[in-house]
């Protein structure tokens, strides 16, 4: 009886794990997909802007224009900014202005959306030149963050290939003037598949080899 405790308590104690390892992933499952769901509509909303960019004529295909053009804009700046964020401060800085002008836009989305269900055409006319205007001001602040954190990346990285490859030639002077640890015994003929230098250096060193 009480190996049979003892078994039944192993099973028990195996399916209680089991049921925690599924719950566990079930849990992280439904996390990645509440992450994942609004990169995917937003996704699908930008393809559903630039088609009715190309497809819609007039006032209100280029409303859809604008929209795209801030969208576009926002995202590839924060595609940017995000990596580095974490360890420049700078990029977080940056970062924060983007979330900024992400506000801005917002606002701007949600008066644009309205213009491309007007329809009165004459009046999305009318309201083009201001959206033009404050879709213009967005694209260029996002823009320029993008720019400079990139410039700022870009000199990062030749400051550390020059460092990089200072050190290579430090390391290769270093390695042209190698001589044996030890000299080689008498009468010893290096070998001629060796580089000449290597040759000449193990003659020398033979020659200087004190004799008995």
């Amino acid at each position: 009886m009480e190996a049979l405790a003892a078994v039944l308590g192993i099973i028990v104690l195996f399916l209680g794990a089991v049921v925690g390892v599924i719950s566990l992933a079930v849990v992280k499952t439904r996390r990645a997909l509440r992450r994942a769901a609004p990169q995917a509509r937003r996704a699908a909303e930008d393809v559903a802007i630039k088609a009715r960019s190309l497809t819609r004529g007039g006032p209100h295909g280029k409303v859809a224009g604008i929209r795209g053009e801030v969208r576009t804009a926002l995202s590839a700046s924060r595609r940017v900014l995000e990596p580095g964020a974490d360890t420049d401060p700078q990029l977080a800085e940056a970062l924060k202005l983007l979330a900024r002008l992400d506000a801005h836009a917002d606002d701007l989305d949600a008066k644009l959306r309205q213009l491309e269900r007007e329809p009165d055409q004459k009046r999305v006319e009318g309201e083009l030149a201001g959206v033009r205007e404050r879709a213009d001001r967005i694209v260029h602040s996002a823009s320029s963050l993008r720019w400079a954190a990139q410039d700022r990346q870009h000199r990062f990285a030749d400051e550390d290939l020059a460092g990089l490859s200072e050190e290579c030639q430090a390391e290769a002077g270093a390695l042209r003037h190698w001589t044996p640890s030890t000299p080689p015994p008498p009468g010893y003929t290096p070998p001629l598949d060796q580089p000449a230098p290597v040759r000449a250096r193990l003659r020398g060193t033979r020659r200087d080899a004190p004799t008995g």
